[in-house]
């Protein structure tokens, strides 16, 4: 799949969702009607390498990642124990290779907040975490209510 693809089908899906860009990537956020300044975040898509995140590898050609947020129990039913935050610039200490495509992964930096990532997902590997989006999306409107 391509990113735009991905973007698409959760701005079309996701009732209340908008499409932000900053900071080198683009986020799917909750924000019906525009009531937050950004809303609450859902999916990211960044395509290319940060100071504070190279652990991808995104700067190969053709290579992005998918990034979603979980509820902190989900993402312990995949992966194990929540890791603890890394500093700075840093990766969290997980056995993963977070250059790996079209596989689920704990995301190599924000994994201590529940989020996990796929760099490269197929259309099947997509549809597979389809309910991770849901989830994703669900958590996003929970976390907007408490806001607003």
């Amino acid at each position: 799949m391509k990113p735009d693809e991905i973007l698409d089908y959760c701005l079309s899906s996701l009732e209340g969702t908008t499409l932000v860009e900053s900071w080198g990537e683009k986020g799917v956020f909750y924000n019906p009607n525009h009531i937050l300044k950004r809303g609450v975040y859902v999916l990211t898509v960044k395509e290319k390498d940060g100071a504070n995140d190279r652990s991808s590898n995104l700067n190969r050609q053709g290579i992005y990642r998918v990034n979603l947020g979980l509820r902190k129990t989900t993402f312990q039913n995949l992966f194990g124990d929540i890791p603890p935050r890394p500093a700075a610039g840093g990766v969290v200490e997980m056995p993963y290779d977070f250059t790996a495509a079209d596989c689920l992964l704990p995301h190599p930096v924000y994994a201590w907040m529940g989020w996990i990532s796929i760099l490269n997902p197929s259309e099947s590997t997509f549809n597979e975490c389809k309910p991770l989006l849901q989830e994703a999306y669900e958590f996003a409107i929970e976390k907007f209510k408490k806001r607003t």
